[in-house]
């Protein structure tokens, strides 16, 4: 009788041990995927809008923003860039920013979309890369992108990023995934 007792007991601490062991396993599987790329740029903390002044935005969307205008400028002080974007020089020229303010709403919508912003307010909804970099789709652009320059391209986002404080030296797997979500469209914007 007492062996059998003890038995039982062995069986009962041996099964209740695999049950907890069990469930411990399912609860890592049920761990926190890992972070979006706009979770890691600021995610949607609100913060306040320094171009808007009283209103928030979401600090990813704020991050993104700010590198896509950084990065703008920095393209169009680029020679080997500026040849593609006559239009918007000649706007300039004429004090007309609409189009650099369009430029860089639809290009932050897309970066935030990209990198899977959930606020659907911040959807992009422009022309697909191919169209949007295709001079017979796009009047706004004035040649074909040849691979060197888009290469240049992201570069030129590279030093954006660094402007507004994302580097390698402080983020190296930030750069280079942001890096290698830019080159995600590559295929579709070398046309030449």
């Amino acid at each position: 009788m007492y062996m059998k007792m003890k038995t039982r007991s062995l069986f009962l601490g041996t099964g209740v041990m695999l049950i907890s062991l069990f469930q411990m396993s399912c609860k890592e599987d049920k761990a926190d995927p890992a972070p979006t790329l706009y979770e890691r740029v600021g995610g949607t903390t609100m913060v306040s809008d320094p171009k808007n002044s009283g209103t928030m935005i979401e600090k990813g969307r704020l991050t993104l923003r700010s590198v896509v205008d950084s990065s703008i400028l920095v393209i169009a002080a680029d020679p080997a860039m500026a040849k593609y974007f006559p239009v918007l020089f000649a706007e300039l020229g004429a004090g007309n920013t609409s189009g650099l303010t369009a430029l860089s709403e639809s290009f932050t919508d897309f970066m935030c979309a990209a990198t899977a912003a959930k606020n659907t307010a911040y959807a992009y909804n422009g022309k697909s890369m191919k169209d949007a970099h295709d001079p017979a789709k796009n009047s706004r652009i004035a040649l074909k992108v040849t691979g060197a320059d888009f290469d240049k391209f992201v570069g030129d986002i590279g030093t954006g990023l660094a402007q507004n404080g994302v580097t390698t030296a402080n983020n190296a797997q930030l750069v280079t995934d942001l890096v290698a979500l830019l080159n995600t469209t590559k295929t579709d914007i070398v046309q030449q």
